[in-house]
């Protein structure tokens, strides 16, 4: 588009020629050469330097920028070759597809965290239910000190979250390890309180302060995962799921084989002494994100309808994994007949499907985004199905056997991936889409509010399956339970069809269909 030239301007009477050459004007009629690439048409004169990439607008011109003009009329480098942004962008291209030293540390830090807080929350599961019955803790209470560590951990993750930017990312990541690691060594000498109230009461103290460590580690480090790998969060949090998965496999068997090797006390010290080693490691390679405070809130965020969706999606998935915390083991050693050595074997299912899934599930929800909801409907769906078939329900009159039984928990761990790994970037962009300020800060909020999810379902999960299960067996409580799975993802489901429903009825009212009559009318001036 040409732009005028003052009087006075060094291109005033000039034409431009091929290459960006500049010849003088020639006066009246007079033939101009034929290989002149623009002519000056009547009226404003043209700016010189229009096809240079990189030209300003001179003082009273409107010229569009240079680099978006330049490459609109195709123009070259010095030399005639192509333009020079191609080999710049495959250069940054490239150099994307590694990772860089910050985003390498960054991952093992991640993975120690999740290895670790993963192994210290599932070696309770094969023992302590039955070893907190000999100190007189009923199976409500049992529920009750599992739920109490998600509680905690749903107001803590709130509250951190809200501060993760004043307190700093990796102070509280490492800080959180730490009260991790010392606390899960001081569960391992619970054995030698009195049997009762005092048992119980010491179990939710060190519970809680388990769970304060839990949520400052977990929160800091899904912020700082989302901020080292911004484009492609999903895949390294489903890739990273591999050691989650492998903590919840490794947890149950070896504090089995440990407690029955030697007694109550040692799992917990052994895993409390890896928790604190891995401190001072994490606090040499996490690298140090520094962010200013947002003014947004999590109740801005959590009233946006989308996201609350998606809260109840994370509550009813983590409310059926924690179900089975107190419960399953109880079941299993009751209907199986298995020794508690063996009970850990039996997780095993569960956690290997849901670790080796999710890389491909992450991957999947990074490269097809618009599979994401899709992918959250059905894994919802299926896990409600599948907790139906765990016991099973017994409106179905089907006989138990343990070959079903791990086939169940198998599925489930599929379905939970398929469900959980596309939350956490469903709720990124509709953060985006709704004005939020992108940063650390929202990092914060987002996280935050994944734990405190999570965590609340936590709280739900054992302590209403402890007493479904004390009052109307594990079958009827694992088919209640999966009701909570039903729920978001009808929900979710109805949602998604409804928001399509109104974008394809709004674009349909943008672009009104063309009648018959102006179509030919149309037809005809074209002719």
């Amino acid at each position: 588009m040409p732009c005028a030239a003052p009087a006075g301007h060094p291109g005033a009477g000039y034409t431009r020629r091929h290459r960006g050459a500049l010849a003088p004007g020639r006066a009246g009629g007079a033939p101009r050469p034929e290989h002149a690439q623009w002519r000056r048409p009547p009226g404003p004169r043209l700016c010189p330097g229009l096809a240079l990439p990189e030209r300003r607008r001179p003082a009273g011109g409107r010229c569009l920028p240079g680099r978006r003009r330049g490459l609109a009329m195709g123009s070259r480098g010095s030399d005639g070759a192509g333009p020079p942004e191609d080999s710049t962008a495959a250069a940054l291209g490239e150099e994307s597809r590694r990772l860089t030293r910050e985003q390498l540390f960054t991952m093992v830090a991640t993975a120690s965290i999740n290895f670790s807080s993963m192994i210290c929350y599932s070696i309770l599961g094969p023992f302590f239910p039955a070893e907190a019955e000999k100190k007189g803790a009923s199976n409500t209470i049992v529920g009750l000190i599992f739920g109490c560590f998600a509680l905690v951990n749903f107001s803590t993750s709130l509250i951190l979250g809200n501060y993760l930017t004043q307190i700093g990312a990796k102070f509280m990541f490492v800080a959180g390890m730490f009260v991790s690691g010392c606390v899960t060594i001081l569960f391992g000498i619970l054995d030698k309180v009195p049997n009762g109230p005092m048992f119980i009461g010491f179990c939710f103290l060190v519970r809680a302060m388990d769970a304060i460590g839990f949520a400052a580690a977990m929160t800091a480090s899904f912020s700082i995962l989302a901020k080292a790998f911004p484009n492609n969060i999903a895949t390294v949090m489903g890739s990273l799921e591999i050691f989650t998965g492998l903590g919840l496999v490794l947890g149950p068997p070896l504090g089995g084989f440990l407690y029955q090797s030697f007694g109550y006390e040692v799992p917990f010290i052994t895993l409390g002494c890896v928790v604190l080693v891995l401190v001072p490691m994490n606090m040499c390679m996490l690298p140090k994100y520094d962010s200013t405070p947002s003014k947004e809130s999590f109740w801005k965020l959590i009233l946006l309808p989308k996201v609350l969706l998606l809260c109840l999606t994370i509550f009813s998935l983590s409310a059926c994994l924690g179900f089975l915390d107190p419960t399953m083991s109880l079941f299993i050693l009751k209907k199986f007949k298995l020794p508690a050595g063996y009970v850990g074997l039996v997780f095993l299912g569960l956690a290997l499907s849901y670790s080796l899934s999710s890389p491909l599930l992450g991957l999947i929800s990074d490269k097809l985004p618009h599979l994401r909801k899709w992918l959250m409907v059905s894994g919802s769906l299926i896990t409600a199905l599948c907790f139906f078939m765990l016991g099973p329900a017994p409106v179905l009159h089907i006989e138990s056997q343990l070959w079903m039984f791990v086939l169940v928990l198998v599925l489930i761990g599929f379905s939970l991936g398929m469900s959980a790994i596309p939350v956490f970037p469903e709720i990124l962009q509709c953060a985006y889409e709704n004005g939020f300020e992108e940063g650390l800060s929202l990092l914060g909020l987002v996280s935050g509010l994944f734990s405190a999810m999570w965590s609340l379902g936590a709280f739900m999960g054992p302590t209403l399956g402890g007493f479904l299960n004390d009052k109307l067996g594990f079958e009827w409580a694992s088919a209640i339970q999966g009701g909570w799975a039903l729920l978001s993802g009808l929900a979710i489901g109805i949602f998604y069809i409804a928001e399509a429903t109104r974008r394809s009825s709004s674009s349909s009212l943008q672009n009104p269909p063309v009648d018959n009559e102006e179509r030919t009318h149309l037809l005809a001036s074209e002719t």
